[in-house]
This record gives structure tokens, sequence and C-alpha cells, in this order.
């Protein structure tokens, strides 16, 4: 990705968490919605928008299905908030990614809780790398 590419890209992410959070009333939504990423195409005119959803998946097609409802009241509020021409087409995807790293933390919170305590790390001897011989110079 360019570099303008990636400013655009982070100026929508904020912009449109700002949108959802304060102008759209949509209970569809009910649920907590974070717009975790926005990957915009080199032509600026669509833009792939990664929704995080507090919830099951259920509620995270559900807060997709709503948002992609909404995208053209989202496209005409960043017209006034935003100086891009054009503003690029919404198409929002569900991501899955904060669900999955909680998993993971509770997975290591249950390996910690369960622990070993009558096993003792082995340590291994450091072998080290022969110190290179330089040739002797004659001179």
């Amino acid at each position: 990705m360019s570099r303008r590419t990636d400013r655009v890209s982070s100026l929508l992410r904020k912009e449109l968490s700002e949108l959802i959070q304060h102008e759209l009333n949509d209970p569809r939504l009910a649920g907590l919605v974070t717009v975790t990423a926005v990957e915009t195409a080199p032509d600026l005119k669509t833009a792939r928008v990664f929704i995080s959803v507090l919830g099951d998946a259920e509620a995270r097609q559900t807060a997709v299905a709503g948002l992609s409802s909404a995208s053209g009241f989202l496209r005409r509020n960043l017209r006034d908030r935003v100086e891009l021409r054009p503003i690029p087409d919404l198409q929002f995807e569900g991501d899955a990614s904060i669900e999955e790293g909680a998993r993971v933390v509770a997975l290591l919170d249950q390996v910690a809780a369960v622990g070993t305590p009558d096993v003792q790390p082995v340590e291994q001897p450091v072998k080290r790398a022969p110190a290179a011989r330089r040739p002797r110079s004659n001179s």
C-alpha cells in the first residue's frame, strides 16, 4: 500500500468509528461495535471495513448486515466530514481477531492455573561457536 492509501485508511477508520458510535441508531448494532481496520483500494473507489462485535458470530453477522444497509448514510456523512474525492464504497466484513485473542488468553490462563510445580526446567549448556581465526600475515 502507498502512503496515501494508508493515510486515507486511517482517516476512514477514525471517522467511521465516530459515526457508528454517535450517529448511527440501528437496533442491529446493539452490541459494542469496533472498527478494527480499513483497507482502501489503490484507486480509492472501495474500502473494506473490518468490524469486531462483542458477542457471538450471529451478532457479528447481524452487525455486518446493519452496517451494509447503512453504508449510504455513512458515505454521505463521510463526505461532509472528510475532504476526499471520491468517497469510497464501503464493504463491511466481520473480524474475529479480538475474539480469537481472548480465546488464546483464556487458554493460557487455564494452562497457568493447572501448572506443573514438580517439573523444573533443565538448563542446557550454552554452546558457543568457535572464534574465527584470522590467518597470520608475514609482514
